[in-house]
């Protein structure tokens, strides 16, 4: 038996408005796509301005470099958000929400897998410095990190959209998400391990992923169809 909070039917986002923004944000990574492997010029000095004057930066103050390398390892670090991820994965499969549970853990592998993908195609070389203050593996673009934290945080919020979380709750869960993408893309660039454009990459493909996840979640169940047991 359901409490009335679980049971009553809240209104996904309309899948023409995700399916949209899904189009656009594949539009805008595909750009940026191509102007990263043709080394564009102005953008690859843009990448380098930025890039040197963070490093220099944190060069200079050893206290914030070990900040963000806490945040990004940590709180931040791509298993960190996966792992939030799997708990409401698990709790919605308990709760009886067995094909929303599908959709939100496939997105997130599919995110998993696509940006691995794209790495390894890419293969575009991270920033190198006489002087690191940390260091990272694999290739650059797109960011995982990024990538990893605007795919978990947007689904997060899909589920608590779903649930009709009220007003205090749901601007509480906006304001973490918010400085949870934006703090993972300042650090990955602060820290030297990434070009500005990776994170961008990251960013852009993630909003899709979440965008078409929520647009075809709403296609595949009835338009009348509750959300129990979320």
């Amino acid at each position: 038996m359901h409490s009335p909070h679980i049971t009553r039917t809240v209104r996904s986002p309309r899948p023409a408005a995700a399916l949209a923004a899904g189009t656009a944000g594949i539009a805008l990574f595909v750009v940026l796509l191509a102007l990263v492997a043709a080394q564009w010029s102005p953008l690859m000095a843009v990448d380098r301005t930025v890039a040197d004057s963070l490093h220099r930066h944190a060069v200079a103050e050893p206290g914030l470099v070990h900040a963000n390398r806490v945040l990004t390892d940590w709180f931040w670090d791509p298993w960190t958000m996966r792992a939030l991820v799997a708990v409401a994965v698990v709790a919605l499969w308990w709760r009886g929400t067995r094909p929303l549970a599908l959709w939100v853990g496939a997105a997130s592998l599919f995110g998993t897998l696509l940006q691995q993908g794209l790495k390894a195609a890419v293969d575009r070389e991270r920033p190198r410095w006489p002087d690191p203050v940390d260091s990272a593996h694999f290739s650059a673009f797109p960011s995982g990190h990024a990538m990893t934290a605007v795919v978990s945080c947007g689904l997060l919020l899909w589920l608590l959209r779903l649930n009709g979380a009220g007003p205090a709750l749901w601007a509480g869960a906006v304001a973490v998400a918010v400085v949870s993408v934006i703090g993972v893309a300042v650090t990955r660039v602060y820290l030297g391990v990434h070009w500005l454009t990776d994170v961008v990459g990251g960013t852009l493909l993630g909003v899709a992923v979440v965008a078409f996840t929520v647009a075809g979640y709403a296609r595949s169940v009835p338009r009348k169809a509750p959300e129990a047991g979320v």
